[in-house]
């Protein structure tokens, strides 16, 4: 009988092993696979060569460039643009939903000046809505890092069957305005780096996977 009850034990265990693991592979299935994807891009505020390049990772699509500023001394108003579109290849056996936009940055705003944050985010060519808003006006006086974690609204992209090939578009404008500012100050407006473990990531798209 202890013999019986030990196999019973062991044959229990190695059944609650393979169905961990199967979970565990399951689990790192669930999302695209570390990879690079292209970025074609325009603006003024875009970096001059090509350093502009997106990278997948498991639920996270990240946007690397330099820099993406605008700096203005009086009595100028200075505006710089970028605009972002992006390759994705979604695998097939899910629907995958992109959930938020993320980015940060900075602004000092001397007295008298302000400056202005415009974000619209694209899928297949068309704009989408989101939940809450990505723009954003930095009064005369505002010095501080700021951050936007921009809730999407969009269908699933269903891949149930088959891999889906799509496009992805963020349109930024940064504008800042001295006209009226002190003389030798500078109003100034940014969007900073959120990440460096890949190199200098200024915008994060998050995907949800769900199996179909």
């Amino acid at each position: 009988m202890k013999i019986l009850t030990s196999i019973i034990s062991s044959l229990t265990l190695l059944s609650l092993n393979v169905v961990g693991l199967s979970q565990v592979q399951a689990q790192t299935q669930e999302g695209f696979s570390f990879q690079t994807v292209p970025v074609s891009f325009s603006g003024t505020g875009c970096p001059s060569s090509n350093t502009i390049q997106g990278v997948l990772n498991g639920d996270t699509l990240s946007i690397t460039f330099s820099e993406f500023e605008a700096k203005a001394l009086r009595p100028r108003v200075i505006s710089k643009s970028c605009n972002l579109r992006i390759g994705l290849n979604v695998p097939s056996g899910f629907n995958v939903q992109p959930v938020s936009v993320n980015y940060s940055g900075f602004a000092d705003v001397p007295t008298a000046g302000s400056a202005d944050l415009n974000v619209k985010i694209f899928f297949q060519g068309r704009e989408v809505p989101t939940d809450n808003n990505p723009n954003q006006t930095f009064k005369s006086g505002f010095s501080d890092v700021w951050n936007k974690n921009v809730g999407i609204t969009l269908n699933p992209i269903n891949a149930c069957k088959n891999p889906v090939s799509s496009v992805f578009g963020i349109n930024s404008t940064v504008t800042a305005r001295a006209t009226n500012i002190p003389t030798g100050q500078e109003t100034q407006l940014r969007i900073d780096t959120i990440d460096t473990t890949i190199g200098p990531v200024l915008f994060q798209v998050k995907f949800d996977f769900n199996p179909c």
